[in-house]
């Protein structure tokens, strides 16, 4: 990806939080399977697979 402005950058929503992100540098490679805008979010989303004991 070549040099662009910020608000150039393509967007998206988070699955967990509704709020709106940017692309970044990270996710160069797996822009298309990115669903949160942070690693709080992701955690958050995922149900809790422990069971009680």
């Amino acid at each position: 990806m070549k040099m662009r402005k910020k608000s150039e950058l393509p967007t998206k929503t988070c699955a967990h939080c509704a709020l709106p992100f940017s692309w970044r540098k990270k996710w160069e490679r797996d822009w298309e399977q990115v669903k949160y805008c942070s690693e709080r979010c992701r955690r958050a989303a995922k149900p809790d697979d422990k069971p009680d004991a």
